[in-house]
Formats: structure tokens, C-alpha cells, sequence
């Protein structure tokens, strides 16, 4: 449920967000740290990275001083909000020696009240990807409980990374729906427009000191939005890659990839949609004791093929060629979607500077024996 977007002074973002952390809750939001903007928790409003921004390219990321106050004048980093609704490590099931045989216990999903502060629009996008992933009729318990106890506090993007292409797989740097509450700043440092997105939001919002926005107000931040969309020059012909991957599977651009990557993972770590994970069981020293747990994996990694007798992605091709084709490809024929939502961070944060983007390219363009004939 929406109603109409208010201005917040820049002094009553302090009380937005003194409201946002009340009671029980939780927030959770940018922060800098060890020369990245990362996902953590947040204590006040100047935990965030006031007056930063960033640089980013082809393995290339560095934060910069902005010279302003901005609250969001950054774009993406290496963490997202994928590691507070599926975690890394999750406890799954302990067991423990009872007299001859063994008592099983079904962990409990932890699930705290949490506002999810600074969302990005693509990252919005990712976490409704991955709802379908782990909703629907058999839906992940863990999972669900984060994503039942999440406030999502939606900032449109006033900035645009040279990786950004998000404009491409079908959003942009604007989010309509989706969120409890979207901001978005009027000026560098200046008040901010909110767009209340339900309930809960609406609630948050009633007690801090606000103003009904103006036209003008809402044409600023419109403006300030599409602007951001027009500095997005990276493309994707998203409708048509699918096919393409079908039809180029033995391309040679996947061995030419190949012996670039360095298959390190970094892209699937990074990624807001990414969501394979291994099982392992671990016990303690006496053997009375064993916990089993689901932890984060990647489709680079050898074992995660492993089949009886081997793993069925020996060659570092095959498993580019799994995560790309996936991603862009059959993602649309599990969850009727792609995997991507263009935010860009495999571009930057592969250490040999692999762009999608041109790997998706070159891959329309016919080798040129077949060129040739």
C-alpha cells in the first residue's frame, strides 16, 4: 500500500533512523570499512559512508571522498543484502549420542527483527529473485523467517558505477514498488524525499517530523533518478541472450575465457542472486556431538559438480560456461527470470577484470570459420 511521498529535513533523517532502529529492530545498512563500502550493522546515522562515493571498472574498485555530505553518493561494494536473508553459514540439524542410538534436533531458523537500511533498486530486484528461488510451496524455513522479520528501506540511486548496466535486465536506478520505505536525496547533503511503500513503513515514518512533497520535490528526485539512468552506457540485449547461450554452447570464446579466469569464485561471493551452497557435518572431539550445516558454494568450484564416480565440470570452460548460461539463460526456464540483475559487481571485483558484458557480446558473433561459410 503507497500513499504520498514526504520531504524528511536533513536533521530529521536522525529521527527517521533513531525510528528505524527502535525496539527490537535491528538495522543493518552501508558502512565503510577496509577501503570498501560493506553491509553491516549500523548503530547511528553516521555509521554511514557520509560523503563517499567510488570508482569502479574491470577489477578496479576504490572509495572517494565526494567533497559533500551525501548520504548515498556511492553505489554498490563487494557485500549485498544476500548474506543477511540467506546466510553464509546456517545451522541446520545437531545431533547427540542418547544411550545406544543418537537424538536428532532441527535447528530453529534466527530470525530478528531487521531493517534492511540503503537498499539499492538492484538489489531490491535480486532479493525479489531470490524469493522465488527460496519461496514458493517448499520454501527455505530459514529464508523465509529473515525475509517475513525484514523492513526494507529502499535508496533510489542518485550515482552510477562504469559497471552498472541494470538498465538492461529490466530495472533501472529507480524502484516503484517492493519496499516499506524508498528515500531519495533532493540534493547532495540536503533534505530527502520518502515514498512510503505499506504499513509498516507509514508507521515508522509518522512520528518524525516531515512535510508533504511538492511537485517540484517530486520532480526533483525524479529527475536526479533518470539522470543517473542516462549515465548507464553498459548493455545487455537481455531477451536475446538466452538464445544465444543455447546456440553457442561449443563456442570457442568459452576456452578463451577460460584461460583467463582464474576461477576464484569472486563473482558468485559478490553476486545478490547467487544462492548454491554445500552441505557438511561437522562433530566434536569426543564424537558425541555433530552438527550438520549449509554453507555458501560456488559453481566454479570442482566439487560442486561432484557426481558418483567424479565431477561432471572438469574444465574450467565448463564451469564459466554453467555460471553464464545459467545466470542469463536457463535461470528464465526455473524461475521465469533472469539471474542477473545488472549491479555489475562480477565486473569489478574479478581480479582479472572479466566483463560480462563483453563475454555476452562476443558470444553473438559467429567464430570465424563459421563466419566464413
Amino acid at each position: 500500500m503507497q500513499t504520498g511521498p514526504i520531504v524528511v529535513a536533513r536533521e530529521g533523517v536522525v529521527e527517521l533512523f533513531a525510528a528505524l532502529g527502535a525496539g527490537s529492530r535491528t538495522v543493518v545498512g552501508p558502512t565503510e570499512r577496509d577501503g570498501a563500502v560493506v553491509i553491516d550493522e549500523l548503530e547511528s546515522l553516521d555509521d554511514l559512508p557520509i560523503g563517499r562515493g567510488d570508482e569502479q571498472g574491470p577489477g578496479y574498485y576504490r572509495v572517494t571522498d565526494r567533497g559533500d555530505d551525501a548520504l548515498f553518493g556511492f553505489t554498490v561494494g563487494p557485500q549485498s543484502f544476500r548474506q543477511h536473508l540467506f546466510p553464509p553459514r546456517t545451522l541446520l540439524v545437531r545431533t547427540h549420542r542418547d544411550g545406544d542410538g543418537f537424538a536428532v534436533e532441527q535447528a530453529d531458523p534466527v530470525a530478528p527483527p531487521t531493517v534492511l537500511f540503503g537498499v539499492r533498486p538492484c538489489e531490491l530486484r535480486a532479493i525479489e529473485v531470490q524469493d522465488r528461488v527460496f519461496g514458493g510451496e517448499h520454501a527455505d524455513p530459514t529464508y523465509r523467517a529473515r525475509r517475513e522479520a525484514a523492513t526494507v528501506v529502499v535508496a533510489q540511486c542518485t550515482e552510477a558505477a562504469d559497471t552498472c548496466f541494470c538498465t538492461s535486465m529490466g530495472g533501472g536506478p529507480q524502484a516503484e514498488d517492493g519496499f516499506d520505505l524508498a528515500v531519495t536525496e533532493l540534493a547532495p547533503g540536503g533534505d530527502v524525499l520518502v515514498e512510503v511503500g505499506s504499513d509498516a513503513g507509514r508507521a515508522l515514518v509518522a512520528e518524525v517530523p516531515h512535510r508533504a512533497a511538492t511537485e517540484a520535490d517530486i520532480a526533483t528526485a525524479r529527475r536526479r533518478t533518470d539522470e543517473t539512468a542516462e549515465r548507464i552506457t553498459r548493455r545487455v540485449d537481455a531477451e536475446a541472450v538466452p538464445g544465444v547461450l543455447a546456440a553457442t554452447l561449443e563456442h570457442p570464446r568459452w576456452d578463451d575465457v577460460a584461460e583467463r579466469c582464474l576461477h576464484c569464485a569472486s563473482c558468485t561471493m559478490v553476486c545478490p542472486t547467487c544462492f548454491c551452497s554445500a552441505v557438511e557435518d561437522v562433530t566434536d572431539l569426543t564424537g558425541d556431538h555433530a552438527e550438520r550445516w549449509r554453507r555458501w558454494d560456488s559453481c566454479f568450484t570442482l566439487g560442486h559438480s561432484e557426481l558418483h564416480g567424479g565431477a561432471s565440470r572438469t574444465s574450467p570452460a565448463s564451469r564459466y560456461r554453467q555460471w553464464l548460461t545459467h545466470k542469463f539463460g536457463t535461470w528464465h526456464d526455473q524461475f521465469g527470470e533472469s539471474g542477473c540483475v545488472g549491479c555489475g559487481r562480477c565486473i569489478a571485483w574479478c581480479p582479472v577484470g572479466i566483463d560480462v558484458t563483453v563475454e555476452l557480446a562476443a558470444l553473438a558473433v559467429p567464430p570465424p570459420d563459421e563466419a566464413a561459410s
